[in-house]
């Protein structure tokens, strides 16, 4: 028999990326949570039932708060630490879920809401951040994968928990999801404080290498793939080419220890010329994310339910928590293949596979082929959101947040990533807003909307999105330096062309 010494336990930079990872888990929760609450009777017999304007605002006040927070969540990663920044975004967010529990009219409720917005921007834009910093490369597309995961699991936990408060005979049918989720927070709060490692490559930044070999070794990082990223952290990688050369000719130079490094970035360094594109095509992606109509669906599962036949109230709650239960189980294959398929790929391919079913739901309504109580029209519709959900979680869920981390350097990383979720906040808050407004006014309208927004995603990546699955940060630099010169070409080309020359 082995000793027990013989076993290899799994590295604790495993253990801080799923400890990390629960804040998924209060993300998902609260996605799933509020659109319920806000149908219940007991909801409605204490705040009054809301237009279809102030129920969108109901819902997505949280989200404007969260993209202003999380536009200077790079920042406050930045200044005091990986794990402090989460830590103080999971006590804000624990902060408005405990009002929104308590809340005694509307107004105290609404601010809860802001007050957690804050709070998820916060903690949100700097998940992926951290277990970007702290896992080998070979690990990355998994381990950056688990907030996912875990939000999956949220959506699961938070629609069952108003499954099962739902006719309880007073108002803790919709205040114990929030209690629950206060509770949570504040649990993850203390958690990432006490046991979360500060990031190596963060201490690299601030010249701390003893700091940082330190905690290399307590995160049971190896060697080789410890060298491998202080490679990419500790110094730029710039391409050297004029304007006529051809990619091929492109080569990387690693800039000499001589030079100084900054110890502070600001957002305005997501702009400079060597990472402006990937930044703003980061920017664009993760906005247009929510553009999917993902968190329509989310957010609005039950209504939606409804419209398709679904009238019973418990049936559709039911069917909201089963599609919760599909998106988890669907989930798990993607966050193990991760690095199998690509960000590239998955991004491309799920955008047009969202679009199709997208317009096919479209499609149905504007044809007055969805009926509430007779028709294969409306089964097509209920099958359709389950579909969309499990293609957008195998490609769009996983992949592009990725991408958009391990895109930029470390001297950017952070700040650019918060632009980013900045722009996915913005778009999620005029999708929870409009997506009522819309379904009250057309049918069909959301549903096209949405679909042309994927199918133009698609586009922009087939022609501007480098794969960058399992690339060390200097050869993402060479793929994104070897793309914008065929970029400037097509573009002075077509130039060109227009002016008749």
């Amino acid at each position: 028999m082995r000793a027990l010494s013989d076993f290899r336990w799994p590295s604790q930079y495993i253990f801080s990326s799923i400890l990390c990872s629960v804040g998924g888990l209060l993300f998902g929760m609260d996605t799933s949570i509020i659109g319920p609450v806000t149908v219940m009777d007991r909801y409605i017999a204490d705040f009054g039932t809301a237009s279809a304007t102030v129920h969108g605002l109901i819902i997505s006040s949280i989200l404007i708060p969260a993209a202003i927070s999380s536009f200077f969540a790079g920042r406050v990663a930045d200044a005091v630490g990986r794990p402090k920044g989460i830590s103080i975004g999971g006590l804000i967010f624990g902060i408005g879920a405990a009002l929104e529990s308590g809340a005694v009219h509307l107004a105290m409720f609404v601010v809860g809401r802001v007050i957690e917005g804050i709070g998820e921007g916060i903690f949100l834009g700097n998940l992926v951040v951290y277990i970007c910093e702290i896992a080998p490369p070979r690990r990355r597309g998994p381990l950056t994968s688990g907030p996912q995961l875990l939000n999956t699991v949220g959506l699961v936990v938070g629609f069952f928990t108003c499954y099962g408060s739902r006719n309880m005979d007073s108002s803790l049918a919709w205040r114990l999801p929030f209690a629950l989720l206060a509770a949570l927070s504040f649990l993850f709060a203390a958690a990432s404080l006490v046991w979360l490692p500060e990031s190596p490559r963060w201490l690299l930044l601030r010249r701390r290498e003893a700091e940082a070999s330190r905690a290399w070794d307590v995160l049971g990082v190896r060697s080789a793939d410890r060298e491998k990223a202080d490679q990419g952290d500790e110094r730029a990688v710039t391409v050297a080419a004029n304007s006529t050369d051809s990619a091929d000719h492109l080569s990387p130079t690693v800039i000499p220890p001589s030079v100084p490094i900054k110890e502070k970035s600001s957002l305005l360094d997501a702009f400079a010329p060597d990472v402006r594109a990937r930044t703003m095509l980061g920017v664009f992606v993760l906005g247009m994310q929510q553009m999917s109509g993902i968190d329509g669906i989310l957010y609005y599962a039950p209504l939606l339910f409804e419209r398709a036949g679904l009238t019973s109230s418990s049936v559709s709650f039911l069917a909201s928590g089963v599609s919760a239960i599909v998106i988890f189980s669907v989930t798990i294959p993607a966050l193990i293949w991760a690095d199998k398929w690509g960000r590239r790929q998955s991004t491309i391919c799920g955008g047009l596979g969202l679009s199709a079913i997208m317009f096919l739901m479209g499609g149905l309504y504007a044809g007055n082929a969805v009926h509430d109580s007779y028709g294969a029209g409306r089964w097509v519709i209920i099958v359709s959101i389950y579909l969309f959900a499990v293609v957008f979680c195998i490609s769009w869920a996983v992949g592009i947040k990725i991408y958009v981390a391990e895109s930029q350097p470390q001297r950017t990383r952070a700040s650019a990533t918060s632009l980013a979720h900045g722009s996915n906040w913005i778009t999620n808050f005029l999708v929870a807003l409009t997506t009522p407004i819309l379904l009250d006014r057309s049918s069909y309208g959301a549903y096209f909307l949405f679909g042309g927004c994927t199918l133009l995603t698609a586009v922009v990546c087939l022609i501007w999105m480098p794969e960058t699955k399992g690339k060390s940060l200097d050869e993402i630099e060479v793929a994104f330096t070897r793309k914008a010169p065929g970029t400037r070409t097509l573009f002075m080309s077509a130039r060109s062309l227009f002016k008749g020359r």
